[in-house]
């Protein structure tokens, strides 16, 4: 695992807190989106699509403290938009360290050689570069050349400077495990603390949607990625539980958790997590446990989450089972993914099962024939 022990420690004994006072939903990151604006226009990106004046706005110094405060996840997810494009960013970075919670600020890197003085090294920050596999995959995913080798030199004077790096990389359709494995191995050679590795989510207003990977196939994917590693002997550091890990590689029969990364945007909060944009929004953390519907929401209820397996969705649920099934979780970090044998069943969508229980389809109405 690609995390400090220290920050594994401090959130452990958060953890720990949850389950003593019998807290049933509790957030383990927030995520805090105070910009949508981007400096560049990626094909797999819903955030971009809405009209300048949403992407004019942002969320100031006081608002991103209130949201900090008022969730109390003990980790701070800050994606975009393009961060580094907000100006009090530094200011907001730094409240968010002084109150002891760990940030990871997400970043496409173009402006960190720019920025990065604007900051200084601390165990509570890291840089989350983004970076979707090697130069022609990483320069194709976000539609311009040469992002790839502007990244790449951002994240050595970060790590020159003494700053965490960690690097976050989507898969997409057509990649191959060959593919993802040169790809973490170069990440892990650049230094870097860790990599977090997820399918892309099918935004809905994404420009392209044949971009990404469907079903049964992103499960088929990181099993050649898990197999191929185990074979070469690596030992990469990904920054995830290992019964997440256990779950892309379609080991793990697991129900999403959203409340487990909320998401605070210029909108106000969001439901049911950072994903899906349509689905509404409330004005306090509060307001978002007690009035979202999340029954309504996962992989087998609703079909905008059908062939979701984010991270910010399962996650959580991983950490949760890992709390109640530590020797599993012992047993997974030890061996890695299964590789072999088969996949838990793919949920039977509950909307197809209740159409099939009203018996109307027109296929099913009896029809009776007669010769008067």
């Amino acid at each position: 695992m690609g995390v400090p022990l220290r920050q594994q420690i401090a959130v452990g004994s958060y953890l720990i807190k949850q389950k003593i006072k019998g807290v049933k939903k509790y957030p383990l990151v927030l995520m805090l989106e105070p910009l949508f604006r981007c400096n560049l226009a990626c094909a797999g990106c819903g955030k971009i699509a809405h009209p300048e004046e949403i992407l004019d706005k942002r969320l100031s110094y006081e608002e991103c403290m209130q949201a900090v405060d008022e969730c109390g996840a003990p980790m701070v997810s800050i994606p975009g938009g393009e961060p580094l494009l907000h100006k009090e960013m530094p200011q907001i970075v730094e409240g968010i360290i002084k109150r002891k919670k760990y940030v990871y600020l997400c970043t496409n890197a173009l402006l960190l050689k720019k920025r990065i003085d604007d900051y200084t090294p601390s165990p509570y920050l890291n840089f989350s570069v983004h970076l979707d596999g090697m130069k022609e995959r990483h320069d194709a995913s976000v539609c311009q050349e040469g992002v790839f080798d502007r990244a790449v030199e951002a994240i050595k004077l970060a790590l020159d400077k003494g700053f965490r790096v960690t690097v976050n990389c989507t898969l997409f359709q057509g990649e191959t495990p060959e593919d993802v494995v040169e790809f973490l191995d170069y990440a892990m050679d650049l230094g870097v603390e860790g990599a977090t590795i997820a399918p892309g989510f099918s935004y809905e207003h994404a420009p392209k949607q044949d971009v990404f990977i469907k079903g049964a196939d992103t499960k088929k994917l990181f099993r050649g990625i898990f197999e191929l590693g185990k074979k070469l002997k690596r030992k990469w550091r990904l920054n995830h539980s290992a019964l997440y890990l256990d779950f892309l590689a379609g080991n793990q029969d697991y129900k999403c958790t959203p409340w487990g990364n909320p998401t605070r945007n210029v909108f106000g909060w969001q439901k049911p997590c950072y994903l899906l944009a349509d689905e509404g929004y409330v004005e306090t953390f509060q307001e978002l446990l007690d009035s979202t519907p999340w029954e309504k929401y996962g992989n087998a209820s609703n079909p905008k989450c059908a062939q979701c397996m984010a991270h910010c969705g399962y996650e959580a649920t991983a950490v949760e089972d890992t709390l109640r099934n530590p020797w599993k979780a012992l047993v997974a970090a030890v061996k890695g993914p299964k590789t072999t044998g088969e996949m838990v069943a793919e949920p039977v969508p509950q909307w197809i099962a209740k159409e099939d229980k009203k018996g109307k389809k027109l296929a099913d109405i009896p029809v009776t024939i007669s010769n008067k």
